[in-house]
């Protein structure tokens, strides 16, 4: 069968650019649609064939991608799948609401709803008078959202907290199927430029955006001796960076085998937000790490509590520092925290797929004869 994968826009990099990495492996030949491509941000995507909307022409949404949200539907609407066996959206926001014949069978991977319409939409409109500017858009986006939301023909959801969104915004059942790590356990980086680190540091793993709450942890160890490391990229950077002191530092974007390195000589990986899933989590675990995170969304079923990580309950610097005061990485068998990621792993990810995909293929098709 024919297959395309669709994906809201390729300009960074995260985990879920990582399920699509995936889904390549299974689908060798699918090209992927997507509403505008960065090329220069994003050689994770070099992979795929990728084919763009009409706002790969406009220069300036490439720039400022709040300016999107009000287009996304007409470009993923504008985008034609008649050619199709199966189309598979990955999404968090647009791409869901692709139109498709009734001979094409289209699975969404809903990443989470539309975080600024719905679960973030106190946090993205704080202020009351930009809420209040932007109230007949955000009026009408919810209702085209909740429209697209019944486009697809069936739902995966990466978590128990997506899958009870998906239920609470949109009205829809969906089956969990968790997101794999793709990291190799069997390469990491033992250049000059990082075996010379000797002083033991923390972790965070994280695209630098508000919702994350890389602030919580920022704020923490500026209280605290330790040393803390954190890897990714955001436009939230200057904002953290002039909060940070000096035992706090920004790598950027890393290689994965760099990324490993590190991964294996954390302390511990530190995840201060409410995430959808959070694969961080999982590689870190991979690698024999535990996790200390907030006691919200994936976490709560990614780590198992004295075992392969702790939690801290309130959004609060304060909360994490007493996590990190008592914070002692012997007690944590790294072997456990590899089972515990296991659970997460390829394999699993590819063999749950294939058979769900199989069973909707004989469910969606047998129903056109």
């Amino acid at each position: 069968m024919k297959v395309a994968l669709v994906y809201d826009r390729v300009n960074k990099w995260g985990g879920a650019e990582r399920i699509l990495l995936a889904l390549h492996k299974i689908f060798r030949n699918a090209p992927l649609y997507t509403s505008l491509y960065s090329k220069k941000n994003t050689p994770w995507a070099d992979v795929f064939d990728i084919k763009t909307s009409f706002l790969q022409n406009i220069p300036k949404f490439h720039t400022y991608h709040e300016l999107l949200a009000p287009v996304m539907p007409f470009a993923f609407e504008s985008i034609s799948f008649d050619n199709y066996d199966i189309v598979i959206s990955v999404t968090s926001e647009a791409a869901k609401g692709i139109i498709t014949k009734p001979h094409t069978l289209h699975i969404c991977i809903c990443l989470t709803p539309t975080r600024y319409l719905w679960s973030g939409y106190e946090e993205y409109f704080k202020n009351k008078a930009f809420r209040t500017f932007f109230k007949p858009v955000v009026k009408g986006l919810r209702t085209w959202d909740k429209t697209a939301a019944f486009r697809p023909d069936y739902i995966v959801a990466i978590s128990k907290n997506v899958q009870e969104r998906i239920k609470k915004y949109y009205g829809r059942q969906s089956t969990i199927i968790y997101p794999p790590v793709t990291l190799d356990l069997t390469k990491f980086d033992s250049g000059k430029e990082i075996k010379t680190l000797k002083k033991p540091f923390f972790l965070i793993v994280s695209r630098l955006v508000p919702y994350k709450r890389i602030d919580v942890a920022v704020k923490a160890f500026n209280k605290l001796p330790y040393i803390l490391k954190i890897i990714g990229v955001g436009h939230d950077f200057n904002r953290l960076s002039s909060l940070a002191a000096c035992n706090i530092e920004f790598l950027g974007n890393l290689t994965d085998d760099k990324l490993s390195y590190y991964y294996r000589n954390a302390r511990a990986l530190i995840f201060p937000g409410t995430e959808d899933f959070g694969l961080a989590m999982v590689e870190a675990q991979l690698f024999g790490t535990p996790v200390i995170a907030l006691r919200s969304g994936g976490a709560c079923e990614i780590i198992i509590e004295g075992q392969t990580g702790e939690f801290f309950d309130s959004q609060e610097p304060e909360a994490l520092i007493k996590v990190l005061e008592k914070f002692d990485k012997k007690i944590y068998n790294s072997k456990n925290c590899q089972e515990n990621a296991t659970r997460f792993s390829y394999r699993n990810f590819e063999k749950k797929f294939e058979v769900y995909l199989k069973d909707k293929i004989k469910e969606f098709f047998s129903k056109k004869v």
